[in-house]
């Protein structure tokens, strides 16, 4: 993924706090580098479907990161971290609408994407504020999932236009960047005594889902040396954020939880990206 140098300049202070914080706590960030390697003068589908499918992971992840607030787990990381996921949705936005300028793309994405944009305005209204209480937590939370839906959608719409059987491969893997933020952020929302019934059958419907899609993803025919070793490691941060999440909600497991989640978000963006490229050589 790319960033705009203009938006790589913006970020670089916030990463490198972020970064700071994080390794400090003995995290590895994830591949955000590769959203900031250059500009891309017209975006091919094989990235649109990688940005469109971001907006479902980010929307997670920014109450996600709300709600670590609110429960004081590595709180200054988080801070930088909704920060540095408020300039990737602004940058994800900014380089599909260059693609919606070249009129490949039907009318109905471009509309999907106003609303993907819309969408995302009301969450950072709503995560603006510092989280005082549990009901602002529970309304960043409810509006992050109106988020993802509509970033679902254009996601899948725009995939369809790729008219290839690896598109659904980039979508699958990045699908799986969004699991591991609303597993993170489910349990916090437990930790957080949210009685939710929603929230509980979330969490496990998702960790189903995401043994699923990892499981398709190593029987895929697509593959090379880089991705089958990725997925291995896919396999073992699984284990460790899946052991995580069994955790009782204390300061241990809240912690363990936060930084497994980022671990795993890390692989699943590296080999969201692989798969991009294998589908960029398919499309030309």
């Amino acid at each position: 993924m790319l960033w705009t140098r203009e938006c790589v300049a913006d970020a670089m202070p916030c990463q490198r706090r972020a970064a700071v914080q994080w390794v400090a706590a003995g995290v590895l960030l994830p591949t955000w580098a590769t959203w900031a390697t250059g500009a891309q003068a017209q975006m091919g589908l094989s990235g649109a479907i990688n940005y469109a499918g971001w907006f479902r992971a980010l929307s997670q992840r920014m109450a996600k990161a709300y709600c670590q607030q609110y429960l004081q787990v590595l709180p200054a990381a988080a801070v930088d971290v909704l920060g540095l996921a408020r300039k990737m949705v602004q940058s994800g936005s900014s380089e599909l609408a260059r693609g919606m300028q070249t009129g490949r793309w039907p009318a109905d994405v471009g509309r999907q994407l106003e609303e993907v944009q819309k969408q995302f305005a009301l969450l950072n209204q709503l995560t603006a504020t510092q989280p005082t209480q549990t009901a602002l937590v529970v309304a960043a939370s409810d509006q992050a999932d109106r988020t993802l839906l509509i970033a679902q959608t254009v996601t899948e719409s725009i995939e369809k236009l790729a008219q290839a059987p690896s598109a659904r491969l980039v979508n699958l893997a990045g699908r799986q960047r969004m699991l591991s933020q609303r597993l993170a952020k489910n349990y916090f929302l437990n930790a957080a005594k949210v009685e939710s019934k929603v929230v509980q059958a979330q969490l496990v419907s998702d960790a189903a889902d995401f043994r699923l899609a990892l499981q398709a993803l190593k029987a895929a025919p697509v593959s090379t040396p880089a991705i089958r070793n990725e997925l291995e490691l896919a396999d073992s941060q699984w284990l460790f954020f899946e052991s995580a999440l069994r955790r009782a909600a204390d300061d241990a497991g809240l912690h363990t939880v936060a930084t497994t989640s980022e671990r795993l978000l890390g692989v699943m963006d590296k080999l969201t990206n692989l798969y991009e490229v294998t589908l960029r050589e398919v499309l030309g």
